[in-house]
């Protein structure tokens, strides 16, 4: 009877534990992993299939599972630093346990692999387009003339204006994109702040964050770049406004150059059929926050 008490206890104790599965996401990360004699899995479509059906066991059972990304070449490094041995499914474990510690994860809530897989690459790309920024504001160091911290005073600045543009929106669902320009390639931040039912602006914490810092380096750094903001309410076409990142600050597109914009294949340059529906307008008016504070010039 005690016996049979332990083993009901384990069970319990099983469904309490929360797990995370290190995915490898496409066929080249797929074949990078069958150098290791222990990576027994010889066929990417199959091993997705299986992970999928352990998934979905492990839900019926009541476990929590969060996938995250598995890349071959983080896992050499890691064992090498740690002095493990990559070709044991020990090693493989311990890095994914880290993986759940410090990279992005998504928890496994019954949806479709194939939907999982692009919003964890998404998540991936969000994570890394803000750790980047970060390091670059960081390394701007303080203004020679007035030794005020650039990438803070930016930061500072940045904020400012998306509270903003925020607060002088027309009310509804809001969905803004900022683009900055550099080497090695753009960097984009995406923002969601939508209304509730009593007028109130809800929004990610952690989105916020990557998106003001992304604005902030464009400010700082001065370069090329822009934000796009759609607005959408019930009962009403969808508006777009536009501004273009200008010296410390945000300069309005006109109506047209927002057509323009948004009707232009950012790839090819090719034309694109506008949407019905949608009507391209003039930002209002940000006040005083065009003007850089102080007068400073970095």
């Amino acid at each position: 009877m005690a016996h049979t008490d332990h083993q009901t206890m384990r069970r319990v104790l099983r469904r309490e534990i929360a797990g995370t599965i290190g995915l490898l996401t496409d066929e080249q990360d797929f074949r990078a992993m069958r150098r290791y004699r222990s990576f027994t899995f010889d066929d990417h479509a199959t091993y997705l299939q299986q992970v999928e059906t352990l998934l979905k066991i492990r839900a019926s059972q009541g476990n929590h599972t969060s996938v995250t990304l598995f890349d071959p070449e983080e896992y050499a490094e890691f064992c090498a630093d740690s002095g493990l041995d990559p070709d044991t499914p020990s090693s493989r474990t311990r890095f994914t346990a880290e993986l759940a510690v410090t990279g992005p994860t998504m928890l496994y809530e019954g949806q479709p692999l194939a939907d999982l897989v692009p919003a964890l690459v998404d998540e991936a790309v969000r994570q890394a387009t803000w750790e980047y920024a970060t390091t670059l504001l960081a390394r701007l160091g303080a203004c020679a003339s007035c030794g005020e911290d650039i990438g803070r005073a930016a930061f500072t600045r940045a904020s400012g204006l998306l509270v903003r543009i925020l607060d002088t929106a027309r009310p509804g669902n809001r969905h803004l994109v900022c683009s900055v320009s550099g080497a090695p390639e753009t960097l984009v931040s995406v923002l969601h702040a939508d209304e509730d039912d009593g007028g109130a602006t809800l929004l990610d914490d952690a989105e916020a964050l990557e998106f003001t810092t992304l604005l902030a380096l464009g400010i700082a750094t001065r370069s090329p770049g822009g934000l796009v903001m759609r607005t959408t309410s019930p009962g009403t076409t969808d508006c777009i406004y536009g501004w273009r990142l200008r010296g410390d600050g945000l300069e309005p597109l006109t109506a047209g150059e927002v057509f323009d914009a948004y009707c232009t294949d950012v790839e090819s340059g090719d034309l694109i059929s506008p949407e019905s529906g949608v009507d391209y307008c003039v930002p209002p008016d940000l006040g005083d926050l065009e003007q850089p504070p102080g007068g400073h010039q970095h």
